[in-house]
């Protein structure tokens, strides 16, 4: 028998009922922040980034392949790692299916990480993912998004993340619950290859670029938390009878479940 709180149908029905009405209204604050977003000032890019991607080297321009929006997931994956983040490679699994989608409303979908194109398309193929990924490796793209730090930042705590100033070393990264803990740090890290002071100096995010008359503009960027919508496991999760259920990251990249 379940400890679960239990009832009949009418009683259901009448939790439910009252539940909705609070869906409601999340549901329209969700759409005030949607609109509130897209009043957002947006800043105009004159830096000259550079990429490289399958194609060859790209500017922040030729990103947008054509569109007038892009939307880029900063994907946590450095120089020193031998394999991409987990908590991003899940969230990444979801992206070829909204990819073609977003291209037939004018939008390019595409996440940018700091290791070199060769890693990139490495994993790219051990993951079976065919979304457009470009390296911003040995540019300046991924530290001005505040998305990765040098050593020299991390050991002098002066670093900016999620629009707060702190310590990138000892930083939870809020998307995994509980990865504080000092073993869950290590193992995470060790995931990609690292220690957990190399692998804190990549954190993920997401930003948005407007394209008119040839000029670039930064209209949004968020970073922890902000990420959770982008990420349909635990969408499915929190509707699932027990919710999220985790007392830490227990979630493995696609293809390492059967190995454990």
């Amino acid at each position: 028998m379940t400890d679960h709180q239990t009832g009949t149908r009418e009683e259901w029905l009448a939790a439910r009922l009252e539940l909705l009405e609070e869906e409601k209204a999340l549901t329209r604050r969700s759409d005030e922040l949607a609109r509130r977003r897209l009043e957002l000032p947006w800043v105009r890019i004159d830096k000259q980034y550079r990429f490289e991607t399958d194609e060859g080297t790209a500017s922040l321009a030729d990103l947008f392949r054509g569109r007038s929006q892009l939307l880029i997931y900063h994907f946590m994956f450095g120089p020193e790692y031998t394999a991409g983040c987990q908590t991003c490679s899940s969230i990444a699994d979801g992206f070829d299916g909204s990819v073609v989608h977003l291209a037939n409303h004018d939008v390019t979908l595409c996440a940018v990480s700091l290791a070199p194109l060769a890693k990139l398309q490495a994993y790219k193929q051990r993951m079976g993912w065919s979304f457009l990924w470009a390296s911003s490796f040995d540019g300046d793209f991924n530290y001005d998004f505040n998305v990765s730090f040098t050593e020299q930042q991390q050991q002098l705590g002066a670093i900016e993340y999620n629009y707060r100033k702190g310590d990138v070393s000892s930083r939870t990264n809020d998307i995994a619950a509980n990865e504080a803990a000092a073993e869950g740090r290590a193992k995470f890290a060790a995931g990609t290859g690292t220690d957990w002071a190399t692998y804190a100096r990549q954190t993920p995010g997401m930003s948005a670029f407007a394209l008119e008359d040839g000029v670039v503009y930064h209209t949004y960027s968020t970073y922890t938390r902000g990420l959770d919508g982008l990420w349909s496991m635990q969408q499915w999760l929190d509707r699932a009878p027990r919710g999220r259920n985790e007392a830490g990251p227990w979630w493995r990249r696609h293809d390492e479940y059967d190995k454990e």
